[in-house]
């Protein structure tokens, strides 16, 4: 399968758990589950990492507590009034949260950043692609940024008194370092005397099984939006 039929996947997957109603919208999420999940097992097994159990407690309890006003809390569970309606649409937005992060993960990991930016460029949305690639190619250093603001922010005992001050020292440190990178980047570009009309237009690799891919995802989705 090619980046092709990869992309398609990845549309199809988004569209399945965007297009349905909330309340119908179960199924369709649990099959991009399914098949998000035998093509990238691995993006599957990164949302275990405590980081993202935590992104996923956080949208569940925001909605439980916040998702339904008080006349519709029809549950009590360790004291707490609780809405039925509340406990399903929490779970409802984290089945959708996963699928989302998992399609974005898996084509992130499957098919090359340049491929797509060349798309954009194809279609018309000129330096788009470029400022895409400028994106990606920032994320790594702006992650390895964050972590050493992060440990010097710690050994230096920032977070003991005034923590939230320290913690608004520690993103001006990353927001500056990364426009500071990215200006870098920019100038590199100028230099070289790049336009966005004339920016490279990487074609996709294709695969045998893309339009059988292509056909599958088109005639699922519809069959998903007429059943269900």
């Amino acid at each position: 399968m090619g980046s092709l039929g990869r992309l398609s996947i990845f549309l199809w997957a988004l569209l399945m758990v965007l297009l349905p109603p909330l309340e119908r919208g179960v199924i369709p999420a649990l099959i991009a589950l399914a098949v998000l999940g035998a093509l990238y097992p691995s993006a599957l097994r990164r949302l275990t990492k405590p980081r993202w159990l935590f992104i996923l407690a956080s949208l569940f309890l925001v909605n439980l507590f916040f998702g339904a006003p008080e006349e519709e809390k029809d549950l009590l569970v360790m004291g707490l009034p609780l809405s039925s309606v509340a406990v399903f649409n929490g779970l409802q937005m984290v089945l959708r949260a996963i699928v989302i992060l998992v399609d974005a993960d898996g084509l992130s990991t499957s098919v090359d950043i340049t491929e797509v930016a060349g798309l954009l460029e194809r279609s018309g949305l000129h330096g788009l692609g470029f400022s895409i690639g400028v994106a990606t190619n920032l994320l790594p250093d702006l992650r390895q940024s964050a972590t050493n603001a992060w440990h010097s922010l710690r050994m230096r005992g920032g977070l003991r008194a005034q923590w939230w001050r320290g913690l608004q020292l520690m993103a001006l440190t990353v927001l500056t370092n990364a426009l500071r990178h990215t200006e870098e980047i920019v100038l590199a570009a100028e230099v070289r005397a790049f336009r966005p009309e004339l920016s490279r237009r990487t074609s996709l690799r294709k695969g045998s099984w893309d339009l059988w891919v292509i056909g599958i995802c088109v005639i699922s989705l519809i069959l998903v939006l007429v059943l269900i």
